[in-house]
């Protein structure tokens, strides 16, 4: 009966993007209630069937009924008791909410959206072509310009109603746009999704539905010349949670793609990641081997047909990935491209302001665009790579946990420290490869319709950092901003510690410059920020950042290749953080993650000119499939199969105070600093229970604690604005994070974080799931429109300032995921990532750690990630999440995990113990389950409970009044009603039976009493 209540229930929940095991889960958790309703049920039917025999005639429906409203009224408790219990922390939310944003909140954002799509949107080529004249025509060409994309999908995705689209922008900047051609597309698929779902957490559509070239008949374009002989072409690409975006288009039209190569032990159950397409011709849109992000056959033929016949032609790639581009350069008549990603509700205005020059762009590239995307280091190492020694240790999750997907994978980040711009530029100074051949547009590159001039001034070696003034001046005629980006080129020695040859170390960005005006930007540079992580002991004892001696220039470069101006400095020995730590840590840095994480792996080495490319960037070996025993084991004990947590209890540890009676209530800390002594009086009041439930019940919220006087608490996703699906509370579509990382702007950033935030706290919801700054280590990660950067350092610049501004707000972001969540194929298995610790600190930490240390707050929150760093689960990681989170960083406040599916290894007591404070979830996997509460386990727990009070009272939650403090909450108010309504009908109805049988009876006993005279 159960099994049919989940078949029932799943397609329902996974168009929210609850997985059928989560469902489950719930059902199962529910089961002895189910059961009462159904024995109740058929109890009362026997009740009524019985009546027919053992009640006399005239009385039968007396029973009947009763029988019938008592199994009301037990359902009617029951639901009380289901809803007030087990499924409380699940419904209250969504019942006692009722928030909205203001009118005013939506202005704002709309407004700073529109300046995002005008700084973010990077001009790549023009020669001449654009700005285009006032009022002029425009022929629009490209399915996508009337279907646009705004963002992405899962939880990074937003409300994308009534957004600006293209055509709008252009006529709302003053073209007329041909109407023929638009009705055209409009007819052949109004929508996106042609012929399935559209990209979602669970199923893909990736159908690109472009109209064949049989279509643009001789009639309508002739038309089309006649109107204008300017044309634009629009291309579309979008992502998502879920899926990473497919290496080979033909075997999703074939359908015989899978991302993870496997549907596990043939169990449709975990299949979840199923795809579509539908083609647009009686031919395949792709060839095989050709990915999503390169031009289907069907774009080619209506590209090749508008290029023939338009002299002037603008290019927009609204894509959130970056495409293979090589093919507008092929065409002489494409004479203007346009990066013009996720726009969100209001950006995608900015391009008829950009293209009629009423806006210059000011946008730069956050990714390096290569002509062949299957020649870049990380390619053979992206995706999924299936252990196949691991049957017996599956077969045991399986039986163990429900909610196991059946993967045990890895992957091998062995590109090492040369991601994106970094290999390119110096792989190019090596001698490895010729530049021009491999990269189309340079990371940070982009184009204005005026020209600047940018000299360092000011120069200045301050002892432990390094002082410089970069003065912009705008030598053309059309005014303008300009991106300032400071590189560094350290010295190195072949087979010393890894080091690439151009690093972004900081960046600004003037204010609009009036033909002939200058602007100077200041900056101050701590040398240690260019110190190099020394993880394999070349200069340290035991790992640690080393200052080499040597030469190192500093550059104002117009992106990562073309320098403008430098100068030279010196460190005369080498100073080695190790023993002398670096002046921003509270604990010096060595090691944490070395011994287990790098793996049987060669990674990519600059020694010898890279010598060892062919070997590091190839494909696995097959030895590399076989899980060696030592991680098997280590695997496996920390598995839901066999963990046991006794073996990780210490007999010296004292069980600590609870359920005293100290009259401290969490408002009381507000503001208090994180080792004050109230804490502790604050923390002997809770109980087991309490603590419990504070560590479990974290989706979407944290829990109301009564012996502390917490109230509960609203979280929210996303990174593209307030996207809460649960409660069904929505904010403005902002645009992409990739889009915001293309204005290069941290003042923008900032404001963005304020309108967000403001949102947020329009709604009482001071929790943000954002931002999320993992790393575009391969242009194929579906997810990367919610990340910035292939680069760590700007993507901690921009992300910084956007948490700094949503907390003047109340709003205590969750920073995410943390850390190396950089793909999606396989991110909820058991997800093995191996990499050098250099690699971890220097690229895929970094954003992380210009956050915590720049952060002006002190409600700041982390949200852990799903895999493992080599063979530990990073929730479950006390060298990630308190060794260098905590101790090193200086962190205070709490940590949250991914989705808290379990899937095999998400095992609360595991988690806390190792410095995971909360489970994103409910409390209902059996991996939930806190059996031990020996002392260590219960210090653990409170130590995690004191810290999820420390980030919720310095928030919103109690720095800002809440008008309904004090009130019933809706949802009582609702049950209240409802079970008023119930009684009284259920009464009512049994007083209108009881009376008719009365008055029968009644009648019946006054005809037999004169009979009997009679």
């Amino acid at each position: 009966m159960l099994q049919f209540l989940i078949d029932w229930l799943t397609p329902i929940f996974e168009n929210m993007g609850v997985s059928p095991t989560d469902v489950q889960q719930y059902v199962n958790s529910l089961g002895g209630y189910i059961y009462a309703i159904v024995g109740t049920l058929i109890a009362a039917i026997a009740v009524m069937i019985a009546a027919h025999w053992l009640v006399k005639k005239g009385t039968r429906h007396v029973v009947r009924f009763g029988a019938g409203i008592a199994w009301v009224l037990v359902v009617t408790v029951l639901a009380n008791i289901i809803c007030f219990g087990p499924m409380y922390n699940n419904l209250a939310p969504i019942l006692n909410i009722k928030a909205s944003v203001s009118e005013e909140s939506v202005k704002a954002s709309e407004e700073i959206i529109k300046e995002t799509g005008e700084e973010g949107m990077a001009l790549v080529k023009n020669d001449g072509t654009l700005p285009l004249a006032e009022n002029s025509s425009l022929n629009v060409f490209g399915w996508a310009s009337t279907n646009p994309i705004y963002g992405g999908t899962g939880s990074g995705s937003a409300d994308n109603t009534s957004n600006v689209d293209i055509l709008t922008s252009l006529t709302d900047a003053g073209f007329q746009v041909n109407q023929s051609l638009v009705d055209m597309y409009r007819e052949y698929s109004p929508t996106r999704n042609l012929g399935g779902n559209v990209v979602s957490v669970t199923f893909t559509d990736w159908s690109l539905p472009e109209p064949t070239v049989d279509y643009y008949t001789d009639e309508l374009m002739d038309e089309a010349k006649a109107f204008s002989d300017t044309a634009m072409i629009v291309i579309s690409r979008s992502g998502g949670e879920g899926q990473d975006v497919p290496l080979d288009m033909k075997a999703v039209i074939d359908g015989t793609w899978d991302p993870r190569d496997e549907v596990a032990d043939g169990n449709e159950q975990y299949n979840y990641f199923a795809c579509n397409y539908t083609n647009n011709g009686d031919y395949d849109d792709f060839d095989a081997g050709e990915s999503y992000l390169e031009l289907s056959n069907t774009e080619e033929a209506m590209i090749e047909k508008v290029t023939s016949e338009f002299e002037d032609v603008v290019v927009v790639i609204n894509a959130n990935n970056p495409m293979e581009l090589g093919w507008v350069d092929e065409y002489e008549n494409i004479g203007s491209v346009i990066l013009a990603p996720g726009t969100g509700k209001t950006g995608m205005a900015a391009l008829g302001e950009i293209l009629n020059g009423s806006v210059n762009p000011s946008g730069r590239t956050v990714d390096t665009y290569v002509y062949d995307l299957t020649s870049t280091p990380t390619y053979n190492n992206y995706g999924s790579f299936l252990y196949n020694n691991v049957d017996d240790l599956k077969a045991e999750l399986t039986e163990a946990d429900e909610a196991y997907q059946g993967v045990l994978s890895f992957v091998n980040y062995v590109e090492g420290i040369y991601v994106g711009y970094k290999f390119y530029e110096t792989a190019a100074q090596e001698g490895l490869i010729n530049y021009d051949e491999h990269v189309q547009y340079p990371f940070g590159y982009g184009l204005s319709y005026t020209d600047f001039t940018q000299e360092m001034q000011n120069f200045s070696d301050n002892g432990d950092s390094i002082a410089v003034d970069v003065k912009v001046t705008n030598t053309g005629d059309t005014a303008g901003k300009e991106v300032v980006e400071l590189y560094f080129t350290p010295p190195y020695s072949s087979g010393g510690i890894e080091k690439a040859s151009v690093n972004l170390i900081e960046f600004g960005k003037t204010d609009v410059l009036e033909p002939g005006a200058s602007q100077t930007i200041s900056f101050e540079i701590p040398k240690e920020e260019m110190a190099a992580y020394d993880s394999t002991g070349i200069k340290t004892a035991n790992g640690g950042y080393v200052l080499e001696a040597g030469e190192y220039q500093l550059s104002v470069r117009s992106d990562s290749h073309t320098v403008l101006d430098e100068e030279t400095f010196r460190v005369d020995a080498d100073v080695n953080y190790e023993t002398e730590g670096r002046a921003s840590d509270e604990k010096t840095a060595v090691n944490q993650f070395q011994e287990y994480s790098a793996g049987n792996v060669t990674y990519l080495s600059r020694a010898d000119r890279f010598a060892n490319y062919e070997e590091a960037t190839a494909a696995p070996s097959e030895e590399m499939y076989v899980m060696d025993e030592e991680t098997k084991t280590a695997v496996t004990e920390k598995s839901a199969a066999h963990y046991d947590s006794t073996k990780y209890d210490n007999p010296e540890d004292e069980m600590p105070v609870t359920e005293a009676d100290n009259g401290v209530t969490t408002a009381d800390l507000t503001g208090k600093e994180y080792d004050n002594p109230l804490w502790e009086d604050l923390l002997d009041q809770l109980s087991v229970e309490d603590m419990i439930n504070m560590v479990n019940l974290g989706g979407f919220q944290t829990v109301a604690i009564d012996s502390i006087g917490k109230v509960g608490t609203l979280d929210s996703d996303g990174t593209s604005g307030l996207n809460d699906w649960y409660i069904g509370v929505y904010g403005t579509a902002y645009s992409t994070e990739l889009l915001i990382a293309q204005t290069w702007n941290k003042d923008l950033a900032y404001r963005i974080g304020e309108a967000e935030g403001q949102e947020y706290a329009d709604c009482r919801i001071f929790g943000a799931y954002a931002p999320a700054m993992n790393i575009h280590r391969s242009a194929f990660t579906g997810r990367n429109f919610e990340y910035y950067s292939e680069d760590g350092v700007l993507s901690g610049h921009i992300a910084s300032n956007t948490v700094n501004g949503m907390t003047t707000k109340g709003v205590y972001p969750y920073i995410k995921h943390f850390v190396m969540n950089d793909q999606e194929t396989n991110r909820c298995t058991f997800l093995l990532t191996y990499s050098d610790e250099q690699v971890i600190r220097e690229t895929y930490l970094k954003p992380f750690e210009i956050c915590v240390k720049n952060y002006d707050g002190k409600s700041l929150a982390v949200m852990s990630s799903f895999n493992f760093i080599g063979d530990r689960a990073t929730g479950a990681n006390p060298n990630l999440l308190n060794n260098v989170l905590r101790d090193e960083w200086g962190f205070r406040g709490m940590v949250l995990s991914d989705w808290n599916g379990s899937y095999g290894y998400q095992i609360t007591d595991d988690f806390v113990r190792n410095g995971n404070d909360a489970m994103l979830g409910f409390g209902t996997q059996k991996t939930n389950e806190i059996t031990n509460t020996s002392p260590t386990m219960v210090l653990a727990m409170r130590q995690a409970a004191k810290n999820i009070l420390y980030t919720v009272a310095n928030s919103g939650n109690y720095t800002i009044p809440d008008p309904n403090a004090g009130k019933m909450p809706n949802m009582t108010k609702l049950f209240i009603g409802i079970d008023a309504a119930v009684g009284i009908v259920s009464l009512g109805i049994m007083a209108l039976v009881l009376v008719r049988y009365l008055k029968k009876r009644k009648k019946v006993t006054i005809e037999v009493v004169p009979k009997a005279e009679k």
